[in-house]
């Protein structure tokens, strides 16, 4: 067998396969001494036809088979031994090769080549980053979650802000009457805090149990067919046809009082012992906050470093009708008019791939076990503090990452997280950055 690769231009080349009949006639012979001892065939006991009849019958197809092994073998060998920089797959070329009289066949493929190109980056360079204030307020959130976590629910006389109302609701007619037939809801639940229309709002100041109020639920929730049906207990649909006054017997006030900041609760939060007093524990309730924002941070670092290179490294040269017949054998449902709509931006991606490649390659990044499987636990650690938990167990932590572990995408993923989190912490060091301030509310705008 010869395999030679000879190149069109500095970003496309044509592979040349030769096979000769010495290099698959072994393997083609054992293909059909194994179908032979599969076969039925009418007259012969099975495993027992004559190799003749079998060769005459599947030989084309069995040498067909075993070529395409060969082929996919070898190729793949010959790309990985000479370091063919190669983007996306062969495409075989036409060939006029007759698998019913040949022995020895010639097969050509196209190869897009990834284009040559530097990249690197010193303090000369300079790079804005963000750092995202902890506020005060968002503390204060923060901890209000947790105390209400904690919280208890008292039955009060007189309502307030907040408070859980649980009553008969009663529809009425045009007289302020209740309605003959009309509907009526027991044990009907509702905060008027969440009331749009701030006149029916006002309307539960200061009541108390056993109070009868009177109010119009369309107007107090502007319309929401969803919170209407929900209050009312009927279907969305009939949501129209009660566009009048309730009223509502208040039979029950429930106020929720929050829970107590004391060392039970810093330790449920935070873990036994990190902190001994309200003071410590705000200050460690702001780091967790700051080092969710940092890993935001860093992530909007990387994509003004892509731009910055991007920019740097300019326009690469690639083979463009080649690419656009990659493009489509990978998205073939699509069709060409997918291809000729996205095959810009799919540059844009393989650009940025291509120079991600060059400086992990050039700062030797490598990606172990032990980094997927701390990843795995760092990205349910993020999803647990997203509902407030903070302090969770390591056993929680190992069997929901080991969950995550078992998803083929999931490890891709986590593969990629370690790469660009090693690779943003490197780059930090590498570049000047230009530190800028910013609330949240400021950052998040960079991204709509």
């Amino acid at each position: 067998m010869n395999i030679s690769l000879q190149n069109v231009d500095n970003v496309s080349a044509v592979l040349t396969v030769q096979i000769e009949k010495a290099d698959y006639q072994e393997k083609v012979e054992k293909a059909l001494k194994t179908l032979r001892q599969r076969v039925n065939m009418p007259g012969f006991r099975k495993g027992m036809v004559p190799m003749g009849l079998i060769k005459k019958q599947y030989g084309t197809s069995v040498l067909l088979e075993e070529v395409d092994k060969l082929l996919q073998e070898k190729v793949g060998e010959y790309i990985r031994d000479n370091k063919v920089n190669m983007l996306g797959t062969p495409l075989p070329k036409e060939n006029n090769a007759n698998f019913e009289t040949d022995e020895n066949f010639e097969f050509s493929f196209d190869i897009a080549l990834a284009p040559e190109f530097n990249v690197e980056l010193s303090n000369n360079d300079t790079i804005d980053y963000y750092d995202i204030n902890v506020t005060d307020e968002m503390v204060d959130q923060q901890v209000k979650m947790y105390t209400q976590r904690t919280a208890k629910y008292d039955k009060v006389e007189d309502y307030q802000d907040n408070d859980l109302l649980k009553g008969l609701l009663a529809e009425l007619d045009e007289n302020g009457n209740t309605k003959e037939n009309g509907l009526q809801v027991e044990g009907a639940v509702m905060m008027p805090t969440y009331m749009k229309n701030d006149e029916q709002k006002a309307i539960f100041n200061g009541a108390k149990v056993n109070t009868v109020l009177v109010f119009n639920p369309s107007v107090a929730f502007d319309n929401n067919e969803a919170e209407l049906a929900s209050l009312l207990k009927i279907k969305k649909e009939e949501v129209a046809n009660y566009k009048g006054n309730f009223s509502f017997q208040i039979e029950e006030i429930t106020r929720m009082i929050p829970g107590d900041l004391n060392q039970e609760l810093f330790d449920q939060v935070l873990g036994e012992g990190k902190a001994h007093n309200e003071e410590e524990f705000r200050a460690q309730i702001k780091d967790v906050i700051a080092k969710q924002f940092e890993s935001d941070s860093d992530y909007k670092f990387l994509l003004d470093v892509r731009t910055y290179l991007a920019n740097k490294v300019g326009k690469l040269q690639f083979a463009d009708e080649l690419m656009k017949r990659i493009m489509l054998e990978n998205n073939k449902d699509k069709g060409e008019e997918f291809v000729s709509e996205n095959y810009e931006k799919s540059l844009d991606e393989l650009t940025w791939h291509l120079i991600k490649e060059k400086l992990v390659a050039a700062n030797n990044i490598k990606v172990e076990q032990a980094d997927i499987t701390e990843m795995a636990k760092d990205a349910t650690r993020a999803q647990f503090a997203q509902y407030g938990m903070i302090n969770v167990p390591d056993e929680l932590l190992e069997n929901y990452s080991k969950e995550m572990l078992k998803k083929r995408e999931s490890v891709e993923a986590l593969v990629n997280r370690v790469i660009e989190s090693k690779l943003a912490e490197i780059l930090k060091g590498q570049v000047t950055l230009n530190h800028k301030a910013v609330s949240a509310e400021e950052f998040n705008k960079m991204f709509q």
